[in-house]
């Protein structure tokens, strides 16, 4: 019948219009449905058929552009030259044959020299520079127009508002915004805490993060950035990928580090280690190879997730003459990693509770192998997100470990459902004490909110003597359990009433275990205002909250005696936060609990009364590298209490770079730029 598509053709339109939902999906909210493989497997799919219905094709086709529309609430803005993807591989062999692709259209037997960098999953933004000044900022929105991002860029820190050095008239950097694993970790539970939703992974959490309205949330945000790829440039010509990264480093913008093949082989086979070079010159296909299957092995142990590996070829000149097909160039290729997934069946799904009092659902499942760890649990975060993914007992799922770190559910697989699989419901009492539990207005977290719950006791003793508060080391939450278990431990200040006899009365402590675990006790009797705020556990008050809190009060008096108006006026304290914080300090029972603590001898260091100008180190950076004799963080605690500040690379605005064994490629730097080395005698001379 005369105009009646075929079946081919209507697949084809079928397709078109999936891609598109995807697109918007993952680009524009943020909320991809499918596996990135999933997605390029309809991709591949697509341009096939295009490639035998070339009459087919239209402007609209995804395969003509890169990606979905920029969201509305932000300005919009066009790239000079447009932001493209770059074609997927997925094993070896796609590998040597993009090689070989590159050979034959260079007409060339010579290996090509290809520059070899990880496959960041994060955010592609591009930073503009004009002059040498920061004055734009543009997701890649479409390839052609981006959003306007620049209020919230402008609060990452490892990006300079201004470039290190003289700089050409307009300089357009592209690289990709992401956050690292351990701060990611972070920020989900920060937002547990505060009844807010959590992360799906690290990607969603950058790229919500810089998608924020309010530049204040943004900058709360623990963002980084690697750049790597130009854009438009008015005055600077580079000749190839590694230079252009030399240049990046010389204008202080944050790159991966680079040398040849042999070298960077040498040092991953060690595993791998901070600031070690990741990126790499390799002289043809085979080492590019190479180099792939080693970063495929240490992909867990990098401190940020990737997907993949990027291979590009290193000559400017040489990919100019490759050009670009289609959406993707010629010269470049992502070999991208298999996806790290697994099914297994959900056996219970079983509620936590945390020292906040949250009640989390946790699904139990039947052990499976992901990413090289086995793995049962997966935490479903709040009832919202249990609902979201219709995740019941019984059901068949795929899970994944988010950031290579967390344990979750991607999703169920409906068709695989038994006829008695159950719905989960939150319970209506605390599964630890029973006592009736709570859900907030306009939250989505669900708590018990009996300060004497024995889940919440435990985990707030727990969060008390971690590491980054007041740092008990020797005691662990095994041994926490059992001290409340005992009896012999209820509160905070009870773990300075212990002694020796008291631990050895604990099934499976020795003498010597027993000794240890009270000096951890006796050495952390001597803390920091910060330290003790922050160990408190009060909702919402995290670590870099209890140092602004510290600095501004100075004393723990002045601290108890605040109100909350006065509150407001502190650094990062909004009124949520100033409300949590006045709640707990209006309640007797914590009050009487901070004098238990420092009659059981606690004793809170008193900041020293210098003018800031007299401050030992006032004004100066200090940059810490190697193995010292105390941890980094104390010193970068010590050093920021004496009036510095201790970034973490050196640059030529650096005054001294301190220096332990072992040190890294920020001594090297340092002495390239002939920045003083100090060792840590001549630190204890400086602070003297």
């Amino acid at each position: 019948m005369p105009g009646k598509k075929s079946p081919a053709k209507g697949h084809y339109e079928e397709l078109k219009a999936k891609i598109r939902e995807h697109d918007y999906n993952y680009f524009v909210l943020d909320r991809p449905q499918i596996q990135d493989y999933d997605y390029d497997q309809l991709f591949i799919e697509l341009r096939k058929l295009e490639e035998e219905h070339p009459e087919w094709v239209t402007a609209d086709s995804p395969t003509q552009r890169v990606g979905g529309a920029p969201l509305a609430e932000f300005e919009k803005a066009a790239h000079r030259r447009p932001m493209l993807s770059l074609a997927n591989t997925y094993s070896v062999e796609d590998v040597k044959e993009f090689d070989e692709r590159v050979r034959k259209f260079l007409e060339s037997d010579k290996p090509v020299t290809y520059f070899c960098e990880l496959k960041f999953d994060g955010l592609a933004c591009e930073l503009i520079y004009e002059n040498g000044e920061l004055t734009g900022a543009l997701t890649r929105g479409d390839g052609s127009v981006g959003e306007n991002v620049l209020s919230n860029v402008r609060t990452i820190r490892a990006i300079p508002l201004r470039l290190h050095k003289a700089a050409p008239k307009l300089l357009e950097v592209r690289g990709e915004i992401l956050m690292f694993k351990k701060d990611f970790a972070r920020l989900n539970e920060q937002q547990q805490e505060s009844g807010e939703m959590t992360f799906a992974n690290p990607r969603n959490a950058a790229a919500g993060s810089i998608r924020q309205l309010d530049p204040r949330i943004t900058a709360k945000r623990p963002l980084r950035m690697f750049a790597y790829a130009p854009g438009e440039i008015d005055g600077l010509r580079p000749s190839s990928q590694s230079a252009w990264l030399e240049t990046l480093n010389e204008l202080g913008l944050p790159v991966l580090r680079f040398a040849e093949w042999k070298t960077v082989r040498a040092a991953l086979e060690n595993g791998y280690v901070p600031e070690m070079p990741l990126a790499a010159l390799c002289q043809g296909g085979d080492e590019a190879v190479e180099y792939y299957e080693h970063i495929l092995k240490l992909r867990h142990q990098l401190p940020f997730d990737i997907d993949g590996v990027v291979i590009k070829v290193n000559s400017y000149p040489l990919q100019d003459r490759l050009g670009t097909v289609a959406r993707s160039p010629r010269w470049a290729t992502a070999a991208k990693f298999p996806p790290e997934q697994a099914t297994t069946v959900i056996e219970d799904i079983a509620v936590q509770v945390g020292r906040t009092g949250a009640l989390t659902p946790v699904a139990v499942m039947q052990p499976v192998r992901v990413g090289g760890v086995t793995i049962v649990n997966a935490t479903l975060h709040n009832q919202s997100e249990v609902d979201r993914k219709d995740v019941r007992v019984g059901d068949t799922v795929i899970v994944q470990r988010a950031g290579d770190v967390i344990p979750e559910v991607v999703q169920v697989i409906a068709e695989k459902r038994p006829a008695s699989a159950k719905k989960f419901k939150m319970p209506t009492h605390c599964p630890v004490c029973n006592e009736e539990v709570v859900l907030p207005e306009g939250e989505v977290v669900t708590r018990c909110v009996n300060t004497f719950c024995p889940a919440i006791i435990n985990e707030s003793l727990k969060h008390f003597a971690s590491r980054r508060a007041m740092n008990i080391e020797k005691l662990g939450d095994k041994i926490i359990e059992q001290m409340t278990a005992a009896g012999i431990v209820r509160t905070y200040s009870d773990l300075y009433k212990l002694d020796r006899d008291m631990v050895l009365s604990l099934e499976r402590q020795g003498e010597k275990s027993a000794q240890n675990i009270i000096d951890s006790i006796e050495t952390s009797r001597q803390t920091t205002l910060a330290r003790l705020i922050y160990a408190l556990g009060i909702r919402f008050v995290g670590e870099q909250t209890g140092k602004s809190l510290a600095t501004h009060y100075k004393t723990l008096d002045a601290f108890l005696d605040t109100s909350e108006e006065a509150l407001i006026e502190v650094e990062d304290i909004g009124p949520k936060v100033a409300k949590s914080i006045m709640d707990r300090l209006h309640n007797e029972e914590f009050r009487k609990e901070i004098k238990r603590l420092l009659k059981n001898g606690v004793v809170i260091e008193t900041p020293k009364k210098v003018a800031a100008g007299k401050q030992p180190l006032f004004g100066m950076s200090i940059v810490i590298t190697g193995t010292l004799p105390k941890s980094r963080d104390e010193i970068k605690d010590l050093i920021i209490a004496l009036g510095g500040k201790s970034p973490g690379s050196v640059s030529k605005n650096t005054n001294y770079v301190l220096a332990g064994d072992e040190a890294g490629s920020k001594l090297d730097k340092a002495q390239e730029l002939g920045v003083p080395i100090l060792d840590w005698n001549g630190f204890q001379k400086l602070i003297e």
